[in-house]
């Protein structure tokens, strides 16, 4: 407990370096899971938010990855697990797509031997759902709030104050938009894991998971005068974990974090091939939102959704300024192409083995500056104690 505890002080004096900028009010849109890169971000966003580095206001859920009731349940759980059920709630939202649908899915899935978990059955009964290595919540509540009017009142409450960080489709935000269009000019900023520019898609050859999933929302969306930045496939396909990576976050095999990955589908393709490597695609969302400074390569391009039927669905479209269309229903926005890998994957390792439940940053307060540097001396020792073989 005093090695998670002086961990929780250095991760606060690392964190109390982080700039101005990231000290924002963030609502978490996600098509959730327990430790693919949804859940990843779950756990790296409540270790900011304890640290006062954001403060999350909520996870807004929305379907995707699988079908909504079990992202809600995995939800539930994580805030559970982190420590914040009275902090943190959860708010279903989209259970569907807004023209996309279950059956022109399974075409596509023939066509372009696509898959996931949301083509594996038809949608099951809400109490058919599977619980993580740790169980279901037994605390932690879904909000009464539908998730869509959590977001329209949270924006109102802290007008040009609130960044949405979307790493899902975008379901949640279009009917936000289509419901009460007067919030447009209150949302700070979108960040976003989606799209894929200039590279092959991950769903179909042409487009993005969390782009193609709803076409539609995403077009709606990203033609609005709202400040957007996006974290696509162009710059996530350069920053994957291998197995020098997951061994640094799974070395506590007691934290809860290290034993779910090792549970995972990664862990099982690095027993197989220690060579492989995994896509964490939407962590990157969030280490962009905390610091920009993390892209090292950001251009601006007038951004569009292709939204015909056919093999093009969902495919990103950005044009630079000699490219642009000469229609005028288009929004410049932000697309990042490169990140500093290293600095990155520090933060990455950092955030994912920390204590869990979290540690309160008022929980350190008191400490006066000679406890806090006989502490972190302590730390340092037990840093570079050498493990008995």
């Amino acid at each position: 407990m005093l090695k998670y505890r002086l961990a929780a002080l250095w991760l606060g004096l690392t964190l109390g370096a982080l700039p101005a900028a990231a000290q924002e009010r963030v609502i978490l849109d996600s098509d959730y899971t327990t430790i693919g890169d949804d859940g990843q971000v779950g756990v790296m966003a409540m270790q900011l938010h304890a640290q006062g580095a954001i403060n999350l206001l909520g996870i807004t859920v929305v379907a995707g990855n699988n079908w909504l009731p079990q992202e809600v349940s995995d939800a539930l759980k994580a805030v559970e697990r982190m420590g914040l059920a009275n902090t943190v709630g959860v708010y279903a939202g989209a259970r569907y797509p807004l023209v996309h649908d279950y059956k022109t899915m399974t075409y596509e899935r023939d066509l372009y031997n696509v898959g996931g978990s949301w083509f594996r059955r038809p949608e099951p009964p809400d109490d058919q759902l599977t619980p993580p290595l740790d169980g279901f919540a037994t605390k932690a509540k879904v909000q009464p709030q539908h998730a869509v009017n959590f977001i329209i009142d949270t924006v109102k409450k802290y007008p040009r104050q609130v960044t949405l960080l979307v790493i899902g489709p975008v379901t949640n935000i279009a009917l936000a938009i289509r419901m009460s269009p007067e919030i447009v000019p209150l949302i700070k900023r979108i960040v976003y894991m989606g799209g894929a520019f200039e590279v092959r898609g991950n769903t179909t050859p042409a487009a993005e998971m969390n782009v193609w999933y709803d076409a539609e929302a995403a077009r709606a969306v990203f033609r609005q005068p709202i400040e957007q930045v996006f974290i696509p496939l162009d710059v996530t396909n350069t920053v994957q974990a291998n197995k020098t990576i997951f061994d640094k976050v799974t070395a506590n095999k007691d934290h809860i974090v290290s034993k779910l990955l090792l549970n995972s589908g990664f862990a099982r393709s690095l027993q197989q091939n220690p060579k492989a490597t995994a896509n964490i695609y939407d962590t990157l969302a969030l280490a962009y939102l905390v610091d920009p400074t993390y892209a090292t390569e950001v251009v601006e391009m007038w951004v569009d959704v292709d939204t015909n039927w056919g093999p093009s669905y969902g495919h990103t479209l950005g044009y630079r300024d000699t490219q642009k269309p000469a229609a005028n229903h288009l929004q410049k926005h932000k697309v990042v192409l490169r990140f500093d890998n290293e600095r990155f994957f520090k933060l990455y390792v950092d955030l994912l083995t920390r204590p869990v439940p979290v540690l309160m940053k008022k929980e350190l307060r008191g400490t006066s500056a000679v406890q806090l540097r006989t502490t972190l001396q302590e730390f340092a020792v037990i840093l570079t104690k050498p493990r008995p073989s």
